[in-house]
């Protein structure tokens, strides 16, 4: 993905969570916002980074653009639908 500034809509920070509660509460956020509108998404397990690809897929709402600063994954996810 290209680097790009994203200014996030609604922030979710799930720091300190492990599986599967960062994908639980990011599938809960992403219904409060409107279609079009970015989520920012800040997790530090690991296992976020193939866990939110794989919902992305299943859900159809896209990941704009993810990167890892420090210990913590951030994601940008477009609401689709």
């Amino acid at each position: 993905m290209a680097k790009t500034e994203f200014i996030p809509d609604e922030t979710l920070d799930c720091s300190g969570l492990n599986c599967p509660i960062p994908i639980l509460k990011t599938a809960e956020a992403i219904k409060k916002i409107e279609v079009g509108q970015i989520l920012q998404v800040i997790s530090t397990d690991p296992g976020t980074l193939l866990d939110m690809e794989a919902w992305s897929l299943q859900t159809g709402h896209d990941i704009v653009y993810s990167r890892q600063r420090e210990a913590s994954n951030i994601f940008y996810i477009r609401r689709t639908i």
